[in-house]
């Protein structure tokens, strides 16, 4: 379950560079768009736990495996994150982007194009 939330995040993080976006927002931006779904998956399985944590037989299970839910957890959305940064090389800096591109001189605007009517005039 958590490999597969692991395997989710990084496609994510793919998805939002290629939809443009730079590296480092990418990696932030799908971090937080998941880390909802990854840990409302993980707290519905360790809460699912708890009635056999009080078996004698079943209880040393169960409480192995919500602890290794709870820690997959956090690795899938702090580790992930920064291992993916460091193997890429991401660095913050490169986040810094112009906003707003700039307009064309207004030398270079052409003042013998024909105006074309709108149809809401």
């Amino acid at each position: 379950m958590i490999m597969r939330n692991t395997v989710i995040l990084v496609d994510q993080i793919d998805r939002d560079i290629a939809a443009g976006h730079t590296r480092y927002r990418a990696i932030v931006d799908a971090t937080v768009r998941r880390a909802r779904p990854v840990a409302l998956t993980a707290l519905a399985a360790i809460l699912g736990m708890i009635p056999l944590a009080r078996s004698t037989f079943w209880g040393p299970m169960a409480i192995t495996i919500m602890g290794g839910l709870a820690v997959a957890t956090v690795l899938t959305l702090l580790v992930v994150p920064a291992l993916y940064a460091l193997w890429f090389r991401v660095r913050r800096e490169e986040s810094i982007e112009p906003s707003i591109v700039p307009a064309e001189p207004l030398d270079s605007f052409d003042r013998d194009a024909v105006p074309v009517r709108i149809a809401a005039e």
